[in-house]
């Protein structure tokens, strides 16, 4: 049976439990670990969560260097811990440049491991409701298009295939979020 791994931010973390009965007798699904730790805080990258994309390319690192991910295909997504935005500053947590440079990196690590790259693009925010409730830092839809532009450009230059998460979130209609940014669980 072949298998699929997910290292992804807090949106992965629910949508993990969908893909995985979607694919229970077809695909031996497992994910980076700790989802009990993740949960207690979603904005917080702890566990599961695998944060921006600096935190993707530091786990897949120490991965390479420890023998690997056992696994056929890697899904993968980050980008919304990346747009975080300091109110005060106007800093993001991971600046565009430095994001591509990332991405780069991950690719060339993933590229000396078993599984194959599949991009999950970063999916929509609601911002209005997002930023009324989180002071500490604010996300912006404008943020979340530039991130994708840029993260397509790259997967395209390297004959990564993209799962467009984006586009079928925003098709899916009114009361998807619990907050702003995760889905429902129910």
């Amino acid at each position: 049976m072949k298998k699929i791994y997910v290292i992804g931010d807090s949106i992965s973390i629910h949508y993990g439990p969908y893909l995985k009965t979607y694919l229970e007798g077809l695909v031996e699904y497992s994910r980076k670990e700790g989802e009990d730790e993740a949960l207690l805080n979603l904005d917080k990258p702890q566990g599961a969560n695998g944060g921006d994309s600096s935190m993707v390319r530091t786990f897949l690192d120490a991965k390479s260097r420890s023998g690997g991910i056992d696994a056929d295909l890697l899904l993968l997504n980050c980008g919304l811990h990346d747009i975080k935005t300091d109110p005060q500053t106007g800093q993001k947590q991971v600046p565009l440049g430095e994001y591509r440079k990332n991405l780069e990196e991950i690719i060339r690590l993933v590229s000396k491991m078993r599984p194959k790259l599949v991009w999950i693009r970063t999916t929509p925010c609601d911002e209005k409701i997002h930023n009324a409730r989180q002071p500490a830092f604010h996300r912006f839809s404008s943020d979340v298009m530039e991130y994708n532009k840029a993260a397509d450009q790259i997967m395209e230059e390297n004959g990564i295939p993209v799962i467009d998460l984006h586009s079928f979130t925003a098709n899916l209609g009114p009361d998807l979020y619990c907050d702003h940014v995760h889905f429902n669980l129910n």
